[in-house]
């Protein structure tokens, strides 16, 4: 069998062949998996001789020198016969470094490898998603810059409420994501490092190693930390770190598929408004049967993938809580799996919305249209208060509106017609005295409230100071595989 033949005969994750970046997938790829290992145990062999172990320059030289050349079918095979992956990557790391392999995982138990790892690959992934998200506010920043004082029907329950503007509705999207960011930087701001603490987190084997000099076995840690790029380790661990990092930091991954949903589920519904829709391109189908649709296939996407982001999280709390005393293998499984695939579907989120975000259409002239179909419903307290002004009795006033208003609905929904509350006002004599302000009171910039101060205000105060550190990575587009 060739190895296209076998490409398409072997299940592979829609998360690495249709969605993730080629980054986000490398961050989670056994290359860099083991060759993170391997840079571990040159770290660990590189900080013991420096504080006086028995390790050669050349030693340390044949490990620098070998740690991407993993031959991975050897450690296959290796763990096979061994059933213990560090064990079998020990061997296979000895194999390509004969002077080096007495050294190699000195004092060091699996979690040494394993847990500083994925602490690794979490940290440089928050890094990728970063910039991510910076760039879905940047996007939506301008837009809601753009749209500040376009008014727009307002909804709750999904029904027409008071006007907003489109501008102030994206900064609703926007506010959550800027808590997604702030929430991001917070879980990358509190990841330590494991660090070396033995099999059950005393230090207890390199306690041995260096003769019981406390004082060294503290400076190898902080040296093995800093090599690894961590200012700062964890004091206490078993013989792993809490699983409640991992949920620490999920948690907040999984927070982005919420936002990403929210904003996807309104650009929806919008999109069957034909108010607002996502970016259609020139040969792009919609339907395999009906040529005339626009799916927001997209937004739907986002949506799909964004659900399964949400539920990973619940391992993550399910694996910190079953965790027994020092530790249990029954965390691993879970863990190979639950971690990348946060990570690939948040990716794969961020990649799709801000797809989105950079060609998203509003089409004024429906919006508009809608809104008039609304307004005069929404406009009856306004008229009320001008015909006070002029002496009317504000109860004789309510009456007539409010049978007026029952005309015009019915009009609306059994006939199917257009709202014609205002014509029905003008041609009652009763309202002769404000007829000449009608088109004023009708103005729907006078029912936006503070929308486009709000949106500047937004913009100005949280918005651009979250971006200051994003600067250089706004400008980069997102580009869809599929």
């Amino acid at each position: 069998m060739d190895e296209m033949e076998g490409k398409y005969n072997s299940y592979r994750s829609p998360l690495t062949s249709r969605y993730a970046s080629k980054e986000m997938q490398y961050n989670f790829s056994e290359m860099k998996k083991f060759s993170t290992w391997r840079k571990l145990w040159y770290y660990l062999a590189k900080a013991q001789q420096s504080l006086g172990l028995n390790i050669t320059d050349e030693q340390l030289q044949e490990m620098e020198a070998n740690l991407t050349s993993i031959n991975f079918e050897l450690a296959s095979r290796e763990e096979r016969r061994c059933r213990h992956d560090v064990m079998a990557h020990v061997h296979t790391f000895a194999a390509c470094c004969p002077k080096a392999a007495p050294v190699i995982h000195l004092g060091a138990t699996s979690c040494y490898v394993g847990d500083n790892t994925d602490l690794i690959c979490l940290r440089d992934g928050l890094d990728l998603l970063l910039p991510k998200v910076a760039r879905c506010i940047d996007k939506l920043g301008r837009f809601a810059s753009q749209y500040r004082d376009l008014p727009t029907l307002g909804f709750t329950h999904f029904q027409p409420a008071q006007l907003t503007t489109v501008g102030k509705r994206a900064c609703m999207w926007m506010g959550d994501l800027v808590m997604d960011l702030k929430n991001l930087e917070r879980a990358r701001s509190d990841l330590r490092f494991r660090g070396v603490k033995g099999t059950t987190g005393t230090q207890a084997s390199f306690l041995a190693l260096f003769k019981n000099d406390h004082q060294k076995v503290e400076e190898l840690d902080r040296r093995v930390t800093e090599l690894a790029g961590f200012s700062q380790a964890l004091t206490v661990t078993g013989q792993t770190y809490s699983r409640k990092v991992d949920l620490n930091v999920l948690s907040a991954v999984a927070g982005v598929g919420a936002s990403a949903h929210k904003i996807c589920t309104d650009i929806r519904l919008l999109a069957n408004q034909k108010e607002v829709e996502e970016p259609f391109e020139q040969e792009q189908v919609g339907s395999s049967a009906m040529p005339y649709k626009r799916n927001p296939m997209r937004s739907e996407r986002c949506c799909s993938l964004a659900r399964h982001l949400m539920t990973l999280v619940g391992n993550a709390q399910q694996t910190a809580a079953v965790q027994w005393l020092e530790r249990s293998l029954d965390d691993s499984a879970n863990r190979r799996i639950t971690l990348p695939e946060s990570f690939l579907a948040a990716d794969a989120v961020l990649n799709t919305l801000q797809n989105i975000l950079e060609g998203l259409v509003v089409y004024p002239k429906v919006i508009e249209k809608h809104i008039s179909e609304e307004l005069p419903f929404m406009a009856t307290e306004n008229i009320i208060m001008e015909m006070v002004k002029s002496g009317a009795d504000r109860q004789e006033c309510h009456e007539r509106i409010r049978v007026l208003s029952q005309q015009a609905a019915s009009q609306v929904k059994q006939h199917g017609r257009t709202n014609d509350l205002m014509q029905r006002i003008s041609a009652d004599t009763y309202f002769k005295p404000i007829l000449d302000k009608l088109d004023r009171v009708l103005d729907p910039s006078g029912f936006i409230g503070r929308a486009p101060q709000l949106v500047d205000k937004f913009l100005r105060e949280e918005v651009e100071p979250v971006l200051q550190l994003y600067q250089e990575h706004l400008a980069q587009t997102a580009e869809l595989v599929i």
